[in-house]
């Protein structure tokens, strides 16, 4: 499996439910994000762009919000046969028919059962949360400007201040 745009909090998660999952897991990520996506798990790191592999996937997940000819050429490195899954909601997922090469484009669909699962695979420490660190509601501004200045690391959780104490 290729996971193109691993380097983020998703992407992390993909990798590391990939792996629970038995797949062998290749992903593109920055200079910044290589060394987490290796300690998520994964099995090979490339850089960002269209990776040369040695041999076609049986699945692309494409994290990364890339122009839509980067895009198209995603299913040219998944075999006959297999899926490029989008979550770029303003492109479609490319296919290739004559290959049997299916595009699917996935969105957000809350399901209980999942979430209960995915809490499951938390409490278990085999899906880890890098919780960063917590802040009071009252410095959820500063938090959302920093944000915009560039990536946090890990998850900040944000508690009422009842909450702290």
């Amino acid at each position: 499996m290729l996971i193109n745009g691993a380097g983020g909090s998703v992407g992390g998660y993909a990798v590391q439910l990939a792996k629970h999952a038995g797949a062998h897991v290749i992903a593109t990520a920055g200079p910044r994000s290589s060394e987490r996506v290796k300690a998520a798990g994964a099995d090979d790191v490339l850089g960002h762009g269209l990776p040369e592999l040695a041999e076609p996937v049986d699945v692309v997940l494409n994290l990364a919000p890339v122009d839509p000819a980067q895009l198209a050429a995603l299913a040219g490195v998944v075999r006959d046969g297999g899926v490029v899954v989008n979550t770029t909601v303003w492109m479609s997922a490319p296919s290739d028919e004559e290959r049997g090469v299916r595009g699917i484009n996935l969105f957000v669909n809350s399901d209980a059962a999942q979430l209960a699962q995915l809490v499951a695979l938390v409490d278990s420490g085999k899906l880890r949360v890098d919780i960063a660190r917590r802040v009071p509601l009252a410095d959820l501004p500063a938090l959302h400007a920093e944000a915009a200045a560039g990536p946090l690391s890990g998850k900040a959780i944000v508690f009422p201040p009842a909450a702290l104490a």
